[in-house]
């Protein structure tokens, strides 16, 4: 048996084993009430977005029973039950909960690589993620896409999430991804090797077997590989990413029925070829650019790297983990992660140009975790990439909500305010149509599913409690 074959079966028996425990707990239970729970919200005042491209409401409200939203209109308009909790969103825009399309529990924007995955693995994985959900949602992100972590941890961070037991967004967690190269990650890095089409759909099968809600595909894989992995995954009732750069990637993801072609982009190759775009146009293929997480992030820390001191960090990450992360940073313009930013520079505004003006379905992802790249600034920083580059705000914000929430196939629950929705509502400050950044780095109400998280009337006790300080050293 080749090295090669004995990872596949290494990995397999893990598979299995966690796929035994899973078979034991539902892998997502419809998230529990949590303190601070009201039967009925009414949230008053203040222009309220939809999530479709179509005009705001303005003095608008939005009222919530339970878990979804049953009515909305204008405030003067509608009657607000005796018993409703009032939230006040006057001076504020009510919109949709934010979803992530590319996000990861596993990473939290430390520096450097090969020593973050042995750092972390000692610190342990799942008080990480702990840190990161709460940061998410805090930021009004109420869902996110996971593409690439630990599978027990993240299968385990999700479900405590919607049983009510930790704060943070929905997940749809994909565990390790699917790569026929490991590449140059430390080999804490999760990820699942294999050589044959029939491994790679092996792989799909017992990753959904473990429970995962989405199978991320990555590197070195061939049309009949991209074929087997989207085949088995679809067989399985779940949608499959593709982690595509070069043109004869994209191509091959495209054609072989990957469901979303994730970067497609965004580090350092030129515009694609018209009629590959014109291709994924026609067919309706979502894109997921992550264009603002070397390009745009690493020449706003140059100019700007007091953002590195954020007082975030230090109030919502344990000391431990504050001291690795703040360290991380030393130097950080010499991070290899950086190393080939400027290509990517030179070719970034004709890069993202493309989708936006071809017309393509492009979702909102930020890469989150990766090095400098936050979760409490990530995505608006992504939006206001697309806006600078002539996406209109309106368009960028449906993207972020409305076509996320179809990525995730739960467009008939999520990414809308409409009666009988999931209420997973923000309120912002001021207009995010005038000034994208002023009004989504201010965040002063978080609702999911129902619960208030943010902003309510009285402090949410959930929103106190923060992981452990742990003694273990690198």
């Amino acid at each position: 048996m080749s090295s090669r074959q004995r990872r596949f079966c290494i990995v397999a028996t893990i598979l299995f084993g966690v796929a035994s425990l899973h078979a034991q707990q539902p892998a997502s239970p419809r998230a529990a009430q949590a303190p601070g729970a009201t039967k009925r919200i009414a949230i008053v005042g203040g222009m309220l977005l939809t999530g479709y491209e179509t005009p705001p409401i303005h003095n608008a409200a939005v009222l919530v029973e339970g878990n979804r939203i049953v009515e909305i209109g204008r405030a003067g308009e509608m009657t607000i039950p005796k018993d409703a909790t009032v939230i006040d969103a006057g001076g504020g825009t009510i919109m949709p909960g934010l979803i992530d399309a590319h996000a990861h529990l596993m990473d939290i924007g430390h520096g450097n690589y090969d020593r973050w995955f042995p750092w972390s693995e000692k610190y342990g994985h799942e008080r990480i993620m702990e840190v990161g959900a709460r940061q998410w949602i805090n930021a009004g992100i109420t869902s996110i896409i996971d593409l690439g972590g630990q599978l027990k941890e993240s299968i385990s961070v999700r479900d405590r999430i919607n049983r009510g037991e930790i704060p943070g967004p929905r997940a749809f967690v994909s565990g390790p991804w699917i790569t026929r190269s490991l590449g140059r990650y430390p080999p804490q890095v999760p990820q699942i090797l294999v050589d044959t089409p029939e491994e790679a759909a092996a792989a799909v099968d017992k990753l959904a077997q473990a429970g995962v809600d989405v199978i991320k595909a990555y590197v070195n894989l061939r049309p009949e590989h991209y074929k087997a992995i989207a085949d088995a995954a679809h067989r399985n009732k779940i949608r499959v990413h593709a982690h595509v750069y070069s043109p004869t990637d994209v191509r091959n993801a495209l054609e072989a029925g990957v469901d979303v072609l994730t970067h497609v982009g965004s580090a350092g190759t030129p515009p694609y070829d018209p009629q590959l775009v014109q291709d994924i146009v026609v067919a309706g293929r979502p894109v997921v650019p992550t264009a603002m997480h070397r390009v745009w992030l690493y020449p706003a820390t140059l100019a700007f790297p007091e953002r590195l001191n954020d007082p975030r960090i230090k109030e919502e990450f344990p000391p431990d983990l504050y001291k690795e992360v703040i360290d991380s940073f030393k130097n950080f313009e010499m991070l290899p992660y950086f190393q080939t930013t400027d290509r990517q520079m030179f070719f970034g505004d004709a890069s993202l140009k493309q989708w936006i003006t071809s017309g393509a379905v492009i979702g909102m992802g930020t890469d989150s975790g990766t090095p400098l790249n936050f979760n409490w600034d990530g995505m608006w920083r992504e939006m206001k990439v697309f806006v600078d580059m002539g996406m209109p705000p309106i368009k960028v914000i449906s993207a972020a909500t409305r076509i996320n929430a179809r990525l995730m196939g739960k467009g008939n629950e999520l990414g809308t305010i409409e009666p009988g929705k999931l209420a997973d509502i923000i309120v912002v400050q001021g207009d995010p149509l005038y000034d994208m950044v002023a009004a989504l780095s201010q965040v002063r109400v978080v609702i999911k599913d129902g619960v208030v998280y943010k902003g309510g009337p009285t402090p949410n006790p959930m929103m106190t409690r923060k992981p452990a300080t742990t003694t273990s050293q690198r």
